[in-house]
């Protein structure tokens, strides 16, 4: 594994029946920066998010976080390890508040006995107060922290995802994986969260990005690698994908078919 990449996946392949979704993607994900996969709808980016957070096991291949082989674990395994996700689909708990929804996630790193929870000890109330200030310094980050009392189903549609991402980020994550985060958004909105993506790196997470917004990709990556039919055609700097004459026909090649 590069020194300086935080994940490495090597040969990651996923099949569907006959058709191979994912076909020996190679990844390095240097450490500190933003990582965005694009492509195609259809090209496998969805696929290898879920793959890499051992949502849907890849069937080949070997996924390392940190030098650690990853492949095979469960998901709550490697989310403790410093991998968490969001989903393209909003997963709030609705019948809590926003800042209930965020301590459930900071809870899931607690190493909290059932004897301590029961009785409320010194440890007890220790973790309490940890996963209180984890929550709040989460919903700070994402900008959320005045709507900590409000319930989580009435927040606008573009605050829900902000929500999300501050429940990833409370489990002190490394890695962060968002999934199309911008989907659904409006032009006031994609700025804010290219914002709120921005402070997450000066934080130190890194973060792996899969959008279908390709201007919201090129502003706020420092790498990108495209996948077309399940294969990583091109990998590099925004500037270099998007001179790349394999992603050009990936994208523009296929409208005029289409047409």
């Amino acid at each position: 594994m590069s020194p300086a990449a935080i994940l490495q996946a090597r040969g990651v392949t996923r099949r569907f029946g006959g058709l191979v979704a994912l076909d020996h993607i190679d990844l390095d994900i240097p450490r500190g920066i933003v990582q965005s996969v694009i492509g195609p709808n259809g090209s496998g980016k969805t696929t290898l998010i879920n793959a890499l957070s051992g949502a849907s096991p890849a069937d080949a291949g070997s996924i390392q976080l940190d030098s650690r082989e990853i492949s095979g674990l469960k998901p709550h395994r490697i989310a403790q390890l410093g991998l968490a996700r969001t989903f393209q689909n909003i997963r709030l708990f609705a019948n809590l508040n926003v800042l209930e929804n965020v301590k459930v996630a900071a809870g899931c790193r607690s190493a909290e006995s059932l004897f301590g929870i029961v009785t409320g000890n010194r440890n007890h109330r220790r973790t309490e107060t940890a996963i209180d200030e984890a929550a709040r310094e989460a919903l700070h980050t994402v900008g959320l922290i005045h709507r900590a009392d409000d319930a989580a189903d009435q927040l606008p549609y573009a605050q829900q995802r902000l929500l999300e991402i501050a429940r990833a980020i409370a489990t002190k994550p490394r890695i962060l994986l968002l999934d199309e985060p911008a989907a659904g958004m409006n032009m006031t909105e994609s700025l804010a969260l290219l914002e709120t993506i921005s402070r997450l790196k000066s934080t130190g997470i890194t973060v792996l990005l899969v959008e279908h917004n390709v201007r919201f990709v090129m502003d706020i990556s420092d790498r990108v690698a495209v996948l077309d039919f399940g294969k990583k055609i091109a990998d590099g700097s925004p500037a270099e994908v998007q001179s790349n004459a394999l992603v050009i026909e990936a994208y523009l090649g296929r409208r005029r078919r289409h047409a």
